[in-house]
């Protein structure tokens, strides 16, 4: 069916998420009135209500790839500034692109039907534990012609494209929350002393990439729009986390912007700086945060 007649489907999704099943919702609250001190409860209730109403849309609109047609998904999701990206791939640069859990960002992976230059698009991905969900779920991530990439392997991908002479462009969704072990940089992120991960930086190093942060924002339902920022044009020559920083701004940006499409359900502020001294004590723990 088209996925205007789906979305009915949609509503029902969030009247359960939200007042059936009650899905996270002391979560959901907690997370935005400490990331908008500045708002009022109805204004908090209003972005709670609008962020339920979109996980159900998000939903059937993350189910219609398995159907939707090239012509749809070009008309649904467009890119700007996408030129930029292009004039790196041709002249054999790597590309590396930062997004978050924001807006639909299953449908980027729609991106290889907008890029002219010769490359090889990858996409990193952590595989789930169900195996015929992740199938599911690379099904739908591939239709477009991405390579989908498990975590443990990008090293490995990247630059095996770089000595096959190919220009990889490689998305990253760098907003989750990492392990104590993984972490290496705190940043200010919506009134947070928020952990990152920094990974996608490290190999963006290694290889020499372009860094663009992919901008989303929703023009109405069902139809987007991501525009690629420049971070950088070559990540191995910028002082140590700067990319990094600046995508956790961009990104801040972009919630600001329109607060009700980032993924406030989950638990992004779980570890603290208190709980990683706690695990690591003071000197280590020091250490950590200047490698």
């Amino acid at each position: 069916m088209p996925l205007s007649v789906n979305y009915a489907l949609g509503r029902g999704v969030t009247w359960i998420l939200h007042s059936v099943m009650r899905y996270r919702r002391g979560i959901v609250m907690e997370n935005l009135k400490t990331s908008f001190p500045e708002k009022t409860d109805r204004e908090l209730r209003r972005i709670a209500r609008d962020f339920y109403r979109f996980l159900g849309e998000y939903f059937v609109e993350t189910v219609a790839l398995a159907s939707m047609s090239e012509e749809e998904m070009r008309r649904r999701l467009r890119f700007e500034n996408v030129e930029a990206v292009d004039d790196c791939l041709r002249s054999g640069r790597p590309v590396t692109l930062f997004l978050g859990h924001y807006c639909n960002w299953e449908w980027c992976c729609s991106i290889p039907l907008h890029i002219s230059a010769p490359c090889r698009p990858l996409q990193i991905y952590h595989p789930l534990s169900n195996k015929d969900a992740d199938k599911a779920f690379l099904m739908l991530r591939n239709r477009f012609g991405l390579n989908s990439v498990a975590m443990a392997d990008t090293l490995r991908a990247v630059i095996g494209a770089r000595r096959e002479g190919v220009a990889s462009i490689t998305g990253y969704i760098a907003d989750q929350a990492p392990l104590y072990e993984s972490t290496h940089l705190f940043v200010d992120f919506l009134h947070h002393d928020t952990p990152v991960l920094t990974g996608a930086e490290k190999i963006s190093r290694k290889i020499g990439a372009a860094v663009f942060y992919c901008d989303l924002r929703r023009e109405s339902r069902g139809h987007y729009v991501c525009r690629y920022i420049e971070i950088t044009p070559d990540a191995s020559k910028e002082e140590m986390f700067a990319p990094t920083r600046r995508y956790w701004q961009l990104l801040e940006e972009s919630i600001r912007r329109q607060p009700a499409y980032w993924l406030w359900s989950h638990r992004r502020w779980k570890r603290t700086r208190k709980g990683f001294i706690q695990t690591y004590g003071e000197e280590e723990a020091r250490k950590r945060l200047s490698l």
